[in-house]
């Protein structure tokens, strides 16, 4: 793997802080060093002295005062010792990465706490992409990463998807365009980054099947593309076991994995995780080093806590539970669907997530309708060109959330809206 071939100009120029690294030094120097080199506060001005936290179960956790003081103070830009040796535990047990221990130092498995998975996106983006690029996204995909790509003026080259997610020969043919040879070209416009969300796919809700996701690879592997798998939604799948990763099939080191807690635990923490090859996220870190500086100390000590009084066993089941929640969400939406707009408009089963996609029948764009019309009834969705390519198209989609409104709610929603559909009529 040529890693700098993926990286862009201002990316290759970074160079680590001095400072940044006197952090990650002192995070690891034995307690008898003293240092008059950094220009951390003094934590004795700190008014903060202990925190505890009151967890659902009814028991109350003392964080413990050293880990409180890791959390107020500066630490280094990876992240935590602690958060981070306990992601990678996870992510061996869950994903089981070939790469994790590679002679190749380059290749070899590394990790980022990152400040919500949205910062991670958008610094890998800044890293990869320049002008005129061609970038290949499935589509409809993610609103915030289209936010991230657009202004960035690169090409955006949609790959279709369906209720499986991305379809390989659709992504073939797009590819066909150029020849493998091409990505020993410099000077080639072949893509090299292929974005996806495998699993519960926003705002599809599709998930790709375990033989799309091997034949992805095998294209990936072909035409030198990374991918970026961005799965918030992995742990909410329906089907155990899951269905493997990307990550946990990458034999290259051409997997960049986006995880997040925010479906999980916090949503406000912004504590999420980037793995991938050490060229890669050593990039993003140095991008870190000029703007987050790291992410909240604090956010990954209360998350870190949590998840080592859970154990890895117990996170296991809790995300069970959590997924077991969605499911009889997603149940209960497609019956108010059922119910009130069969007829008005049409859906796949989500394999799993949050979202409900919805084709209008009948009504070229949705947005009108939804954005004033529905408001009127006082319901609310999301336009499908929210998610769209080029948002200025007519789009008859419409996305649903179902993670937050009761079942009643889900219900009452489902008939206003079949009410300004057929006023539309």
């Amino acid at each position: 793997m040529n890693y700098s071939r993926y990286l862009n100009l201002t990316s290759l120029s970074r160079q680590p802080s001095p400072i940044r690294v006197l952090t990650g030094i002192m995070q690891q120097a034995p307690p008898t060093m003293i240092s008059m080199a950094g220009g951390r506060p003094n934590p004795n001005l700190f008014p903060i002295k202990g925190v505890s936290i009151s967890l659902r179960d009814g028991t109350t956790v003392n964080i413990e005062p050293n880990l409180v003081q890791k959390g107020l103070q500066y630490s280094a830009t990876p992240g935590l010792n602690e958060m981070l040796d306990w992601v990678k535990n996870l992510q061996k047990d869950v994903h089981n990465p070939p790469t994790l221990n590679s002679s190749d130092v380059d290749k070899q498995l590394d990790m980022l706490i990152i400040p919500g998975s949205q910062d991670g996106l958008s610094k890998a983006f800044e890293a990869f992409v320049t002008e005129k690029d061609n970038i290949l996204i499935e589509s409809p995909t993610y609103s915030g990463t289209l936010a991230i790509l657009k202004p960035m003026r690169s090409n955006l080259l949609s790959v279709q998807t369906d209720k499986h997610g991305i379809i390989p020969n659709h992504l073939r043919k797009i590819l066909s365009k150029w020849s493998p040879k091409d990505t020993k070209d410099p000077n080639s416009d072949i893509p090299k980054i292929l974005y996806c969300i495998p699993n519960g796919g926003n705002p599809t809700g599709h998930g790709l099947t375990l033989e799309r996701r091997q034949e992805i690879y095998k294209i990936a592997q072909e035409y030198d593309l990374l991918i970026m798998e961005d799965d918030p939604y992995f742990y909410l799948q329906n089907s155990q076991p899951y269905i493997p990763s990307f990550l946990s099939m990458d034999v290259d080191g051409r997997v960049l994995r986006f995880d997040s807690f925010s479906k999980l635990l916090s949503s406000g923490m912004r504590v999420a995780i980037i793995t991938g090859p050490k060229a890669i996220i050593n990039r993003i870190a140095l991008h870190m080093q000029a703007s987050v500086v790291h992410a909240s100390g604090m956010s990954q000590v209360l998350l870190y806590t949590i998840l080592e009084k859970m154990g890895l066993n117990g996170f296991k089941e809790h995300v069970k539970n959590v997924a077991s929640f969605y499911q009889q969400q997603r149940d209960h939406c497609l019956t108010s669907a059922e119910k009130h707009i069969k007829g008005l408009a049409e859906w796949y089963v989500p394999e799993c997530g949050m979202f409900l996609w919805m084709k209008l029948i009948g009504i070229p764009d949705s947005y009108k309708l939804i954005t004033e019309k529905a408001r009127e009834k006082e319901v609310l969705f999301v336009p499908g060109n929210a998610f769209m390519l080029n948002s200025e198209e007519p789009c008859p989609y419409v996305r649903a959330s179902y993670s937050e409104s009761s079942p009643e709610e889900m219900d009452m929603a489902f008939e206003r809206l079949a009410s300004v559909l057929r006023e539309a009529k």
